[in-house]
C-alpha cells in the first residue's frame, strides 16, 4: 500500500495564505503535553506562533517529570491543550499551581469526541464501535453522529468476564492492570475524527484569546479539517482489505485507530507501556497466536524487541514496529498527519509481507 506522503504539506501552503501580520506579544502562549497535540496547534497556529510540547519525545506520559525549562514553558501559557487526566494525571495538578491563568482545555473530553472504555485481559473480542457511522465524517461538521457513546460501555459490558474466563491467570492480569482510576482509554489522539474536532476547539479557544487574528485560526483549522478528511477517506480505502488480519500489539494503545477504520486486535503482550507482561500473559498470548492464525506481533520502538521475539517463539506469526506516539517523527506542523498514515503503513506493510 502506498500512502501519498505528507498531506498536510498542502494544509501549510494553503494557510500561509490566509496568515495576516500580527504582533508577536499579541498571540498566546500555547503549550501542549504531547507531540500530536502540538502538531495540532501549530496547523491552526500557522505563523503566528509556535506551541511547545511538554513531553519528550519517546517518554512515557503517565508519569512524566518535568525539566526545569518545561515548567518555565506551562508558567507563561495562556493556553495548555492537553489530551487529558487519564493520559497525564499529573498536568492537570501542575497547571493549577504553575499556570493557574491559563486556559487549560482537555481535549478527550470535549462533546462529540470518541472516548472508548479500556479492554481487559491479554485477548480481547472482536467489537464494533458504531463504524457505520463513519463514512459520513466528510460532510458531517458537527459529528452528530459520534456524539451519542453511551453505547460503548454496554458493547464492553461481555468484558467483565475476561477475568473469569481465565480464573488461571487472575492474579497475572490484575498485575498487569494499572488503570486505576481510569475509565477510558487515553490514546484518544489515535483516531482522526477526533483530531478534526480538536482543530475546531483549538480554534475557538486561540480566537477567544487572541480576537485580532481570529478568522486567521478559524481558516487555518477549517483548512486542516478539509485535509484530514481527505486522508481518512483514503486511509478508510486501503484498511478496507484489512478487516479479518488478525494482530497482537504489543500494549493496547490501537483502540481507536482500530475503531476508526474497522480493525480489530486480537490481544496485548502487555497492557499498559508502563508495566510487563507476566509470563502466565506471555503464555495466553501465546495460545492466541496459534489458536487465531495471528498474522503479525507489532513491537514498539521504545520498547525491548526481545519482548516480542520471545512471545513469537513458538509461532508462525511475523513481527512489525508501529509506533501510538511517533518517536522517530519530526515535531512540528505535519506531524499529526505523518502519525497517523505511519499507523496504517505499519498495518498495510505487516499485511503484505
Amino acid at each position: 500500500m502506498t500512502l501519498r506522503p505528507s498531506l498536510f504539506a498542502l494544509a501549510l501552503c494553503s494557510t500561509a495564505a490566509v496568515i495576516t501580520a500580527a504582533a508577536q506579544a499579541e498571540v498566546p502562549n500555547v503549550v501542549t503535553d504531547i507531540a500530536p497535540i502540538q502538531s495540532l496547534a501549530a496547523l491552526v497556529m500557522g505563523d503566528l506562533g509556535a506551541p511547545v510540547a511538554l513531553m519528550r519525545q519517546g517518554a512515557s506520559p503517565h508519569d512524566y517529570a518535568l525539566r526545569p525549562s518545561d515548567a518555565e514553558a506551562l508558567q507563561s501559557a495562556d493556553l495548555v491543550l492537553w489530551t487529558g487526566p487519564e493520559l497525564a494525571p499529573w498536568l492537570a495538578e501542575m497547571v493549577g499551581k504553575v499556570a493557574p491563568e491559563a486556559v487549560s482545555v482537555p481535549l478527550a473530553e470535549l462533546d462529540g469526541a470518541v472516548e472508548l472504555p479500556f479492554r481487559e485481559g491479554a485477548t480481547f473480542e472482536k467489537h464494533v464501535h458504531g463504524e457505520e457511522g463513519h463514512d459520513d465524517h466528510a460532510d458531517d461538521d458537527d459529528h452528530d453522529a459520534h456524539d451519542d457513546h453511551s453505547d460503548d460501555d454496554h458493547a464492553h459490558d461481555d468484558h467483565a468476564g475476561d477475568d473469569i474466563a481465565h480464573d488461571d491467570h487472575a492474579g497475572d492480569d490484575h498485575a498487569d492492570h494499572d488503570h486505576a482510576g481510569e475509565s477510558h482509554d487515553p490514546h484518544s489522539w489515535l483516531d482522526p475524527m477526533n483530531g478534526r474536532i480538536w482543530l475546531g476547539e483549538i480554534a475557538t479557544q486561540l480566537a477567544a484569546l487572541d480576537p485580532d487574528n481570529a478568522e486567521t485560526y478559524r481558516a487555518n483549522a477549517t483548512t486542516a479539517q478539509a485535509q484530514l478528511d481527505e486522508m481518512i477517506q483514503t486511509i478508510s480505502t486501503e484498511m478496507a482489505p484489512l478487516q479479518d488480519m488478525k494482530f497482537i500489539v504489543f500494549h493496547d494503545a490501537y483502540q481507536y485507530f482500530e475503531n476508526r477504520f474497522g480493525l480489530s486486535a486480537a490481544g496485548a503482550i502487555s497492557l499498559s507501556d508502563a508495566s510487563a507482561p507476566s509470563p502466565a500473559r506471555i503464555r495466553e498470548i501465546q495460545d492466541e497466536i496459534k489458536a487465531q492464525n495471528v498474522t503479525c506481533v507489532f513491537s514498539e520502538p521504545q520498547f525491548s524487541a526481545a519482548l516480542v521475539e520471545t512471545v513469537l517463539d513458538g509461532t508462525s506469526a511475523k513481527s512489525a514496529v508501529i509506533d501510538p506516539l511517533g518517536v522517530a517523527i519530526t515535531p512540528g506542523a505535519e506531524f499529526y498527519g505523518d502519525l497517523i498514515q505511519g499507523v496504517a503503513a505499519a498495518f498495510a506493510s505487516c499485511a503484505a509481507e
